[in-house]
């Protein structure tokens, strides 16, 4: 592509699945979807003007060369880098007997410092920058204490967080100097066409300005989830750790979709990646930047796709629509009639199919909202007016999904972590909640992390844990969230130790201690 064919315009236009042997992984490395180009009334037009980077020559077939396309692009893709303290209270389990000094004062709170580690973006001349959420939202009890842009000329810029939305992983920051950035602008990914060529810049591995190019290989890309955001563009273009919240392009310059995460049986690339579209992608990001709330609709149901089995039973079609196994009280879906056992077929017009779910429609219908909702009870079609009800925090989904019982259960994502857990114990936790406490028969005030699912080749599997032990501490330390984990892990490799003390619960059994060995 020749250089020339580029011009510049003057206008301103982001889970380790050990039960499956799939690594679902984000791509953070370090500490571990119809809105097209509109870019948002409080931007400065005069600061917008003279850097926007616009749109190429298509190329027909396979292109000699990316660099020029690459070169125009490169300085508006950055590194993302954080600094997070983390206070963990340590208690000693000699204190008030002789021995209390045997390993020092460990007693009383300390912080620690940890890190993270992604790519972004700038979408506008004044400093606006996209990211992944996970990339800049601290976990657990962690407090964030600093954000660094690095551009691609290694000068860096403290960045202000704007605004972060955790059920799409979307997250957007704010740098300021005197000269506009060079920026991208989101194109539209419902032109992706399987086959396109696209390419992937960022940092995976902290290695900055990398390069990788392939193909569209799926358009809404479903992976099994059937959650609200459960759709992605995938990629074979390489990426890796590092690259969460760099951008997707397409041979235009645009953005066609944000880098978020990787299938995998090892952890690492083998040409499956997945990014967020930026259909989906755009209008939140506006929002973001607007300082508005972000709602998503909900009905308030637990569902499970008619699949083979299911379709033989009820005598209708295969993938024709979502089972409701539950109905949660209070929530709409109650209100409207829906029972667990039927099949619900289309939500406003829309069918739901295996690449369409319900949770992604309903996500996308403003609260309080009356549509059509048509559904199978007793093989017979019927219809009913809903009123969609506003959708819960992740945390509460989290809780409400848990069944420890169900070891065949999709692993609830692990909380905002750098994958230091899962490298290293084979585990994946979340922080205990007074509900799943109650699920577990543990009283409310019982405080720790929980396991959502373990690989079944860890010294952790083979020392008893499994899905829903509760891990309470760790080298005499309490753990209340998986940062409190990640801290002590770290210090165990920092003291050059092999193995980590945690005590440990689980339902029906009696609280122990056990050694459990670090991978390499």
């Amino acid at each position: 592509m020749d250089r020339s064919e580029l011009k510049r315009i003057d206008k301103d236009v982001k889970p380790v699945r050990y039960s499956y042997g799939i690594t679902g992984a984000l791509l953070a490395s370090g500490a571990a979807i119809t809105l097209i180009t509109g870019y948002p009334a409080g931007a400065q037009v005069a600061q917008n003007e003279r850097i926007q980077i616009a749109d190429a020559v298509p190329v027909a077939g396979a292109p000699a060369s990316f660099a020029d396309l690459t070169e125009v692009l490169m300085p508006a893709v950055v590194n993302i880098s954080t600094r997070q303290s983390i206070t963990v209270e340590n208690a000693n389990p000699f204190e008030g007997t002789p021995f209390a000094d045997m390993f020092g004062n460990r007693s009383g709170p300390q912080t620690r410092e940890a890190q993270s580690l992604g790519s972004g973006f700038f979408v506008s001349a004044d400093g606006y920058v996209v990211t992944n959420n996970h990339v800049v939202r601290p976990d657990g009890r962690a407090r964030l204490e600093e954000v660094t842009v690095t551009l691609p000329d290694g000068t860096e810029y403290e960045a202000e967080l704007v605004g972060t939305d955790e059920q799409s992983d979307l997250a957007v920051l704010k740098v300021t100097r005197p000269e506009p950035f060079p920026f991208v602008k989101f194109g539209d990914s419902n032109d992706a066409r399987v086959g396109d060529w696209v390419i992937a810049i960022g940092n995976p591995f902290g290695l900055d300005g990398t390069v990788t190019s392939g193909i569209v290989s799926a358009v809404h890309r479903s992976t099994g989830r059937r959650s609200a955001n459960d759709r992605y563009l995938q990629t074979d273009a390489s990426i890796n750790r590092g690259n969460s919240g760099g951008p997707l392009f397409d041979m235009q310059g645009n953005v066609i979709g944000i880098n978020n995460a990787i299938l995998s049986p090892s952890g690492g690339s083998v040409g499956i990646g997945l990014a967020i579209p930026a259909e989906y992608a755009a209008p939140i990001v506006e929002s973001l930047i607007a300082g508005e709330e972000i709602e998503r609709g909900y009905l308030g149901v637990q569902i499970q796709p008619v699949d083979r089995d299911f379709a033989a039973a009820l005598g209708i079609p295969e993938n024709s629509g979502e089972f409701i196994q539950s109905v949660q009280p209070g929530e709409a879906a109650e209100a409207a009639g829906l029972q667990a056992g039927d099949v619900v077929t289309s939500v406003d017009g829309e069918e739901i199919t295996r690449d369409q779910s319900l949770s992604y429609l309903v996500a996308n219908i403003a609260p309080g909202t009356t549509v059509p909702v048509e559904f199978i009870r007793d093989g017979e079609r019927r219809r009913v007016n809903v009123t969609v009800g506003r959708r819960p925090s992740e945390e509460a989904l989290r809780a409400q999904l848990f069944n420890p019982d169900d070891e065949n259960a999709d692993p609830l994502a692990p909380e905002k972590s750098s994958g230091m857990i899962e490298e290293k114990l084979g585990v994946q936790v979340i922080t205990i909640t007074p509900q799943i406490a109650r699920q577990l028969g543990a009283g409310p005030d019982l405080t720790g992390v929980v396991v959502t699912a373990v690989d079944p080749n860890s010294d952790a599997a083979r020392k008893g844990i499994d899905r829903g032990t509760i891990i309470q501490s760790a080298n005499y330390s309490a753990v209340r969230s998986p940062a409190d984990l990640e801290a002590q892990i770290a210090e165990v490799e920092a003291e050059g130790r092999d193995a980590i003390l945690m005590r440990v619960s689980g339902r029906g059994q009696p609280e122990r201690t056990i050694p459990v060995r670090l991978r390499d």
